[in-house]
């Protein structure tokens, strides 16, 4: 096996659906345990923009069984020759365990097993050696980080449970977390009453619309709900040219606000934006056949703190319905066939599972086809918590 195993986020349909976006889908090969094989090079793998991606890992073997003991009893047995040669310092080693049904005592215990064998090891010096403890199998990246396991002297392993064999690797990249609550919590303007875009989910989004793991030069990112301006902000760090249109003064003000602080505070790699009001049912964009794609959260509708009674809900679907219409019919005409778009839409949690736009099941005739993905199901492209009632579907549209 070649390539970069992937860690996926907590809903890793997608993470999947973002690295197929980026890299085609005959470049992804699926595992089990929310994770993924992509044929990329590290060195061209663009970390720091993917927002489904946890970690990234180097393969480093098959083992071709998925009995605990047995893989506890390979890595007593190999671990010493890698630790040996590490720098001076005292090693630092993580363990994690996807796809494998294992208590917390079980992992911790072959940690400490590890930790013994690698100090006093049979057939070389020892090494002075700190296990990080696991709170589930699997560590997070903050873990990661604060315990130097990407250190010179750290190794978080990975063992995925792939069928009937095990993968193992090695965690060389993690999400860089501090940076995300920067960017969320440090911006001069947030307003939780028109939602709280994640970055990480704006980083899905512009990455499912534009489909290009390199952006070149003066790629413009159209956002026509723009509101506080999170997905103009990640477009912008990604290199993208960013457009953004909102309905709202104060919401524009908002944006252009975030976005001056965003480049007194980051090394930005493009100085062009541009951020006016517009309301996104019938507002002219300034020259837009420059437009490369369109990448958004539109409207998600009144807020509700509950499931609302079927005629509620079928009120507000209505109204939403008629704005999502009325924006796509007037984003196709101004754009031609082969334009790309991800937009993500509001679908209502019931008794009996999710209510979604009826604009959706007249795509077509507004002048769109949807774009689905070899690896991941549309139904599954939902960005939600458990205590949601409103999730955000994410639907990619392609003119014809």
């Amino acid at each position: 096996m070649t390539g970069i195993i992937a860690i996926l986020g907590r809903q890793p349909a997608l993470g999947l659906a973002e690295l197929e976006s980026l890299f085609g889908a005959e470049k992804i090969q699926p595992l089990s345990a929310g994770a993924a094989v992509v044929d990329a090079e590290p060195q061209n793998f663009p970390m720091q923009r993917l927002g489904g991606t946890m970690k990234i890992a180097r393969y480093l073997t098959d083992l071709p069984y998925t009995d605990w003991n047995k893989i506890e009893e390979y890595l007593v047995q190999e671990l010493p020759k890698h630790t040996c040669c590490r720098p001076p310092g005292k090693i630092r080693l993580g363990l994690n365990a996807y796809g494998f049904k294992i208590s917390l005592g079980r992992i911790n215990a072959t940690g400490l097993t590890l930790k013994k064998v690698v100090k006093n090891p049979p057939d070389s010096e020892g090494r002075s050696v700190r296990v990080v403890p696991n709170k589930a199998l699997e560590l997070n990246t903050a873990q990661v980080i604060h315990n130097q396991l990407l250190g010179p002297t750290g190794l978080d392993l990975v063992l995925i449970k792939n069928g009937n064999k095990t993968i193992l690797a090695q965690t060389f990249a993690v999400q860089n977390i501090d940076a995300y609550a920067a960017r969320d919590q440090k911006r001069p303007k947030r307003d939780a009453r028109v939602g709280m875009l994640p970055p990480k989910l704006a980083q899905i989004i512009i990455n499912l619309a534009t489909n290009n793991a390199s952006p070149h030069t003066g790629a413009v990112l159209l956002d026509p709900f723009c509101g506080t301006g999170v997905v103009l902000q990640e477009a912008q760090l990604m290199g993208f040219d960013a457009y953004g249109t909102d309905l709202e003064p104060r919401m524009v003000e908002y944006s252009i606000d975030n976005l001056a602080w965003l480049h007194n505070t980051h090394d930005v790699p493009t100085n062009y934006y541009r951020i006016e009001i517009g309301d996104a049912t019938d507002f002219q964009w300034n020259n837009p056949n420059a437009i490369h794609f369109v990448a958004c959260e539109t409207y998600l509708g009144r807020p509700l703190t509950g499931i609302p009674a079927p005629p509620v809900l079928q009120k507000v679907i209505q109204d939403v319905d008629t704005i999502h219409r009325k924006f796509l019919q007037n984003l196709a005409k101004q754009t031609k066939p082969g334009f790309r778009a991800c937009i993500a839409v509001p679908a209502w949690r019931t008794k009996k599972g999710f209510a979604h736009l009826k604009t959706l099941d007249s795509l077509e005739e507004l002048g769109y086809t949807r774009i689905s993905f070899a690896h991941v199901n549309d139904e599954d492209l939902l960005y939600h918590r458990a205590d949601q009632i409103v999730a955000r579907e994410l639907v990619i549209l392609k003119r014809i």
